[in-house]
Order: structure tokens, then sequence, then C-alpha cells
């Protein structure tokens, strides 16, 4: 492969001065300004308190920034190789030992290509694995429909004692990995590029099962998960700025779904909106239509990509062909209203 047409730096968030997002469809953000992927950073932490954390990957110890784990816990760290399902496996092994690992790869990998290791080994077990997957939705962008994961949540979703819970930046990131060592069973926690913008200023209490209340509003509920809660607060300006005041809720948690805050907004607000990074089939508005059936009957509709592969190109563009950046969801939240 050539220089130029080498971009793995760029989806693995760690080249200097280069940009994030393609300034041709979206304003760019430069990957100096952009917050760091702490995840090896953060377990390497824990791990010096908690003798049980260990650490697996799949031959992307670089791309999570797990090398940063290697270094300060050789002893801890287990490269599986490009053997993503042995890797779940091997990770059920060690939670039976009494370990808590944390098995980390592209989302792609992880919930697509080890669902049989995740629910069999992992979840019907209730062993304490947590599988992370990374670089999910449409975040991988030019790597292609062998690397998008927009079918994870709606996989995930449907594995029993499985909980499922999704980052929206570093500091939401920190907060699941902290409550997650001494939760029950088996877990998919899933996370953006890494490198998401800031929507936390500090690490967040948060709890699994549990929404977190970003902003209230009356006119509309959106509900929204993961990489793409920033553009849905920063939609949710632009729609303050027209008098619609938009209350939103981080799902950080999508299963187990939190009942009472979805059922508040169906009560409290004019209508519900869900936005995610992911196939709208089964993931995030899945959830909340099924559990909206037995609620007030409210305006209720589904954003994120559509039951498609979604196409090649620079993960911004295909943000703003999905209308997942901010004006774009802003302009659904107004559609959504209009039909109420």
């Amino acid at each position: 492969m050539g220089e130029a047409q080498d971009q793995s730096e760029i989806f693995r968030g760690t080249q200097a001065g280069g940009a994030l997002r393609d300034a041709r469809s979206v304003q760019g953000t430069p990957a100096a300004a952009a917050p760091a992927f702490i995840l090896g950073e953060e377990l390497a932490d824990m791990a010096d308190a908690d003798p049980r954390v260990v650490a697996l990957t799949a031959d992307l110890a670089s791309a999570n920034r797990l090398v940063e784990f290697k270094a300060r816990h050789p002893g801890r760290f287990f490269d599986m190789g490009i053997a993503e399902k042995n890797m779940l496996t091997v990770a059920a092994g060690l939670a039976a030992c009494g370990y808590v690992p944390f098995a980390a790869t592209f989302a792609s990998f992880c919930a697509l290509l080890g669902a049989e290791q995740i629910r069999t080994d992992c979840a019907y077990p209730r062993m304490k694995v947590r599988a992370i997957g990374h670089h999910s939705g449409i975040s991988m962008g030019f790597y292609g429909t062998s690397h998008h994961a927009t079918e994870d949540l709606a996989m995930m979703r449907s594995i029993a004692d499985l909980t499922v819970v999704c980052a929206a930046d570093a500091n939401a990131l920190r907060a699941i990995l902290r409550e997650s060592v001494d939760h029950p069973g088996a877990m998919y926690i899933r996370l953006g590029r890494g490198r998401d913008p800031v929507v936390y200023q500090e690490v967040p209490a948060l709890r699994f099962g549990q929404a977190t209340r970003l902003r209230d509003g009356s006119d509309i509920t959106i509900i929204t998960t993961g990489a793409v809660v920033r553009a849905t607060l920063d939609a949710a300006e632009l729609l303050a700025a027209e008098g619609i005041e938009a209350r939103v809720l981080d799902m950080h948690t999508v299963k187990p779904l939190d009942l009472a805050a979805l059922e508040a907004a169906a009560r409290e607000t004019g209508a519900i909106l869900t936005v995610e990074e992911a196939n709208i089939v089964g993931g995030l508005g899945g959830a909340a239509a099924e559990a909206l059936v037995d609620m007030p009957r409210i305006p209720f509709r589904r954003h994120g990509v559509p039951d498609e592969f979604a196409p090649v190109g620079p993960p911004a563009a295909l943000y703003a062909h999905y209308r997942l950046d901010a004006a774009g969801i802003a302009a659904v939240a107004r559609e959504t209203l209009k039909r109420a």
C-alpha cells in the first residue's frame, strides 16, 4: 500500500496534526485537539489497584491503545493474534479462573464475528467478560462493509443475560470501565473511534440501566447513545435557537433499557426521537419501540443507519449522508415534530 493510500493512522486516531474528519463534508477536527483514546491507560490504572484485571486483543494493540496496558502490566496482557473468536473463548476461561478480562477488537470482529463465543462462552455461563467493540458503526469509513458494524447493537441485545453499554466519549468510557469491574455477568461495551468529541467534562457518576439526562425540554425527547451523543447535543442547541426545547438522554445502557426515563419522556414531552450510529432495525430505536408499545401513545421515530449496507467513504461524509451530524439530527427532529 502506498503512502497516499495508507489511512490507518487516521482511523486509529494517532496521526499527529491530521484531520479526523474530511473538511470537504463537514468542518474537520484536528487530531491534536481531539481527546485521546484512553482505553489502555484507564485499564492500566485499574489494574494497578485490582489484580483481577487483564486485557486481551487480537493484533490491534496499537489501534485500541492497549499497548499502554502492555507496557505497565506485560504479564496480564495477551495478544491473541488475528483470532477474535479464540480471544473471546480465552477471556471466558480467564473469567472462570477469577479474573476480569477486557477483550478488545474492532466492533465488526468482536460482535459480528464473535457473536457465538459472546453468547455461548461468555453470556450463557455468566462469565465476567467485557467484550469491547471499538471503531463501531460506520466510523471505519474507507475500510468498507467488512469493517462497518451497524448490526452489533441488534445482535448483542438479543443475547440473554448480556449487558450492552455504549460510551459517548473518553470520560464516559472511564466511568463504564470502572463500573464494569464488579458488575455480574458478561458485557458488550461499544466504542466509537476512541477519540470522540467531549460530552462529559468530568467522569460521570454512571449507573448501568439508568439513562443520563444531558438537557431538559418538553417539546421532544431525543434519546441517543455512543458516538452520536455530542452531535445530538449540538442539534438540540440548533433547535433551541428556533424555540424548540429538546430533552436529550444519553441512553448509554441499551440493555437493560431505562424504562422509567422512557416512560417519563412519553408522558412529559411531545414526541420521541431515537438517534444511533447503527442499523435502526433492532438497535436502540428497536429497543425503545418495543418498550413504548406498553406505554402512553406518543409520536415516535427511529433515526440512524437505514436497513442497508453503508457505502464506503470518509466517516464524516457518511455521517452527513445519513444525517447523523448536528444539522441532520436537528432536521429529523423538526420533521418528527411536524408529523406529530
